[in-house]
């Protein structure tokens, strides 16, 4: 008995009408309704073999203080309990047996999990229909206090994969000129400067990704100095967004990244549907891939970015 993939990605937004209307009609899901143990009525969208689930800020079954953004994932299990048994699990908080659909679900105590909200339950029918501009669920971004806990958790404990990890680092490089009417012209290359970065860690549940990102800072940077210069699309900038999250909300599931093809196409075609977008084409991003974010007044405030990538 094992976790067999990613259910879902349970998301919150303003308006569930106008952000599952751009999920059907401008990212091509197909849809279908669920039912949650309350008896209202959500939205779920296939993405290839997971799911994403869109709720309102007020709906009970989602954790506590739902704010707009991802709010819990929840991994696939044949018996949640069971499993969590087997695995030594502290279950925290259980609703056993009151899942979406009438399915078994069971939450996972956040402390354990390091702040990513997480759930195993059954699994549930996808819907069918469906375009093909998005492939799958790439990653669900997490803003990490501490990865080194984080994969031990999931890797270790859950026995999930590591997909890969690396380093994005900020360095400056100063050049300095000494200009002589005599002497003419000398130029001096300082030593490379660190300002700091990301640590990142990917690792698989199903068909996607959980990507873990832990802000960091050399000795001697202080936070005015690590901020100057942000800008999105900068590894500053990545790193002050994430470490502006944690700070407002601690760690936790920060956003969501979809897989397409043809990423400069996807972008023009949602500028021109009247979608706002951060970027107009993709950019450089993690694992040889071009990214490009959507911006999150377009999705109740859910931030969604879409990648590019060949596997390797």
């Amino acid at each position: 008995m094992s976790i067999a993939g990613l259910a879902y990605v349970a998301l919150v937004v303003r308006d569930v009408n106008t952000t599952a209307a751009v999920f059907e009609h401008q990212f091509q899901l197909a849809r279908r309704e669920v039912r949650t143990p309350q008896g209202r009525s959500a939205p779920l969208f296939s993405v290839a073999e997971s799911a994403l689930v869109v709720f309102p800020q007020d709906d009970p079954f989602l954790d506590d203080g739902a704010t707009p953004g991802v709010n819990h994932i929840a991994m696939v299990a044949a018996e949640p309990g069971q499993l969590a048994d087997r695995l030594g699990i502290a279950k925290g908080v259980s609703t056993e047996g009151s899942g979406l659909d009438g399915t078994r679900e069971l939450r996972l105590d956040a402390e354990m999990t390091c702040g990513v909200s997480t759930r195993f339950c059954q699994s549930l029918a996808p819907a069918s229909g469906g375009g093909d501009l998005i492939q799958r669920i790439d990653h669900v971004g997490v803003a990490s206090a501490d990865n080194g806990a984080a994969t031990h958790f999931f890797a270790s404990t859950l026995g999930l994969n590591i997909e890969s990890t690396q380093t994005d680092l900020e360095v400056h490089t100063a050049i300095e000129s000494f200009t002589s009417d005599r002497y003419g012209v000398v130029y001096h290359n300082r030593a490379p400067q660190v300002i700091g970065g990301l640590r990142v860690t990917f690792i698989t549940v199903g068909d996607c990704e959980l990507e873990l990102l832990q802000p960091f800072a050399p000795a001697g940077v202080g936070e005015s100095d690590d901020t100057l210069g942000a800008a999105p699309g900068n590894t500053r900038g990545d790193k002050s967004a994430i470490g502006r999250y944690m700070g407002k909300h601690g760690a936790g599931l920060h956003h969501l990244a979809l897989k397409t093809g043809d990423i400069d196409a996807a972008l023009s075609a949602f500028s021109q549907q009247g979608l706002s977008v951060i970027d107009t084409r993709g950019r450089p991003g993690s694992r040889r891939a071009r990214i490009g974010f959507v911006h999150p007044r377009s999705l109740g405030g859910l931030l969604v970015h879409l990648v590019e990538r060949d596997g390797v």
